[in-house]
C-alpha cells in the first residue's frame, strides 16, 4: 500500500538542513540488471491452459506495459484455466431410494489481468445446468440412463478494480481516501461462511478499505452491495424478480476480527418466492491461546408471510480447531443451534442448506445427486461435528475422520447421527484423488450409507 506523505512534516527537517548549509540529495534509479532468485529452488510451475502476455506466477523481468491518460500502468495478460471433476458413487439416506451415479463437472475461467488490482473474469460450467450434472444415473424404481446437462450459462462475468489505482494522478500522495474497490457483474457472494449468502448473483459492490479510527488500533472495511439478477432464494429456486441490497463490515481489532452484516431481499408480487426478508449476521474470529475460534450469529426475518423462500429463524455457529499434537494435524469441534426455521438471503442450487459449515458430514459435495450424511437444513435443531485431520507424505496425503449428530428440538423431526471418512491424495501437480464414505442412522428409519470416489484435474 502506498504510504501517505505530508509535506508539512518534512518542512522542519528541511529548514534545519538549509540552516546548516549542507543540503545535498542523490537520486538513484532502479537497476535494470536481472537478479536471479536466491532462495530455495522453486517448484516447477504448472502452466494454465492458455497464457497470452506475462506468465501466471512466472519469474523474470516485469512487462513494462503501457500508461493510461489517468496515470495507471496496465500490463495486460490473458490466462485461461479451470478444473474438471468426475466422480462415481452410491448414496442412500433417510427415506430416499438408493442412487448410483457417475457425475461430471467442468469449470472454465478466462482471466483478463489488466493490472495488479484490475481484471475481467469470465466463467463457464458447461457440463451442468443449475443443480443437475452430466453423466450416468441409476435410480431403482425410477429413471436410469445418461443425462446430458450441457449448458451455455455464464457462471461468472465481472470487472473489478480500485479507483485509487485507476486514477493515481488524482491522488499522487494517497491522501484523498481513494482506496475504494468496486466490482460489477455476475460473481460469487459468500458472507458469514455461507450462512447469510452463498450464491452467484448479478451485482455491483463498492468497498471502502482501511477506514482507521484516530488513536484506535482498528481497521475497518465497509462494503455496499446491490444485486439485481440470478438470485436464488432459500428454496434454491431462482427468483427473476428478486432484488438484494446489503451492507457488510469487517473490523480488525488487536485480538479479533468482527463482521457485522445486514441484507434486505425483495421478491416478486405473486407470493411464494416473492416474499420479502431481512437478514442479519454477526461474527467474531480470533485465536484463544492455542485454539482457533469463530463464533457466528445469523437471523432471518420474514417481512411478509413465511414461505419456502424466507422464514423467521436464528442460527448460532461455533467453530474451534487446534493442533493438540504440536504438528500439522488439526482437531476440530463445530456446533450449531437453529431456532425456528432459519433461511439464507440467497443460496445457489448446488450449495445445500445453511449448516454445511458444521462439518464434512453436513457439507454438500457440489457434484451430482450424492447427498449429505446429515441434513444441513437449519430448522429447530442442534447439530455438531468433531473431526481429526491428519497429514502425511509432506502434506500431499490427508485423512479426515469425523463423527456428527443432529438432535431435533421439534418433536415432529427426527434425530440422526453419522460417522464418515475422507481420504485425499495429490498426484503430480494437477491431480487429486478423493475418497469419501459414511454410515448414518436416523430415528425410526433404515441405515443410511454413501461411498464415492472423485478425481479432480486442474489445468
Amino acid at each position: 500500500m502506498r504510504r501517505m506523505i505530508r509535506w508539512a512534516q518534512l518542512l522542519p527537517a528541511a529548514a534545519l538542513l538549509l540552516a546548516a548549509g549542507s543540503v545535498s540529495a542523490e537520486v538513484k534509479t532502479l537497476s535494470e540488471d536481472v537478479i536471479p532468485y536466491r532462495g530455495d529452488d522453486l517448484p516447477e510451475r504448472a502452466t494454465p491452459l492458455l497464457e497470452i502476455g506475462p506468465d501466471l506466477l512466472g519469474t523474470g523481468p516485469l512487462d513494462p506495459g503501457f500508461e493510461l491518460p489517468t496515470g495507471a500502468v496496465w500490463q495486460p495478460a490473458l490466462w485461461v484455466f479451470g478444473q474438471y471433476r468426475t466422480g462415481v458413487g452410491v448414496f442412500r439416506n433417510g427415506t430416499a431410494t438408493e442412487v448410483q451415479e457417475w457425475a461430471n463437472r467442468l469449470d472454465l475461467f478466462a482471466n483478463l489481468r489488466l493490472s495488479g488490482t484490475e481484471r475481467v473474469l469470465l466463467g463457464l460450467s458447461p457440463l451442468r445446468d443449475g443443480g443437475r450434472y452430466s453423466g450416468y444415473h441409476r435410480r431403482p424404481e425410477a429413471d436410469e440412463g445418461f443425462d446430458n446437462q450441457f449448458s451455455g450459462e455464464i457462471t461468472a462475468l465481472f470487472f473489478e478494480g480500485e479507483i485509487g489505482e485507476i486514477f493515481p494522478n488524482a491522488d499522487p500522495f494517497d491522501a484523498g481516501g481513494l482506496d475504494i474497490g468496486f466490482t460489477v457483474g455476475r460473481q460469487q457472494l459468500l458472507f458469514q461462511e455461507g450462512l447469510l449468502i452463498n450464491d452467484t448473483v448479478d451485482a455491483v459492490a463498492v468497498t471502502r478499505d482501511t477506514l482507521i479510527v484516530r488513536d484506535v488500533s482498528v481497521d475497518t472495511r465497509l462494503t455496499a452491495l446491490f444485486g439485481w439478477g440470478n438470485i436464488h432464494r432459500s428454496d434454491n429456486e431462482r427468483d427473476d424478480k428478486a432484488k438484494l441490497a446489503g451492507l457488510f463490515s469487517e473490523t480488525d481489532f488487536r485480538a479479533s476480527t468482527v463482521a457485522l452484516d445486514a441484507v434486505w431481499v425483495t421478491g416478486g408480487e405473486d407470493g411464494g418466492s416473492g416474499t420479502d426478508g431481512l437478514f442479519l449476521g454477526a461474527a467474531a474470529t480470533q485465536r484463544l491461546g492455542k485454539v482457533n475460534t469463530a463464533f457466528r450469529l445469523a437471523q432471518s426475518v420474514a417481512l411478509d408471510e413465511a414461505s419456502d423462500a424466507v422464514d423467521t429463524g436464528t442460527v448460532f455457529l461455533a467453530e474451534l480447531s487446534g493442533d493438540p499434537m504440536g504438528n500439522d494435524d488439526v482437531l476440530y469441534i463445530n456446533a450449531a443451534w437453529a431456532l425456528d426455521r432459519f433461511t439464507s438471503a440467497a443460496r445457489d442450487p448446488i450449495s445445500g442448506g445453511p449448516l454445511g459449515p458444521v462439518g464434512i458430514l453436513f457439507a454438500a459435495p457440489n457434484l451430482g445427486d450424492f447427498g449429505t450424511a446429515l441434513s444441513n437444513r437449519a430448522d429447530d435443531v442442534v447439530a455438531a461435528a468433531a473431526g481429526y485431520q491428519m497429514f502425511f507424505n509432506q502434506e500431499r496425503t490427508q485423512l479426515v475422520a469425523e463423527i456428527g449428530i443432529r438432535i431435533a428440538t421439534d418433536p415432529d423431526h427426527q434425530d440422526a447421527a453419522a460417522i464418515g471418512l475422507r481420504f485425499q491424495q495429490a498426484l503430480g501437480a494437477r491431480f487429486v484423488l478423493q475418497l469419501d464414505g459414511f454410515v448414518s442412522r436416523e430415528e425410526a428409519r433404515d441405515l443410511g450409507y454413501g461411498a464415492r470416489s472423485e478425481l479432480l484435474v486442474r489445468f
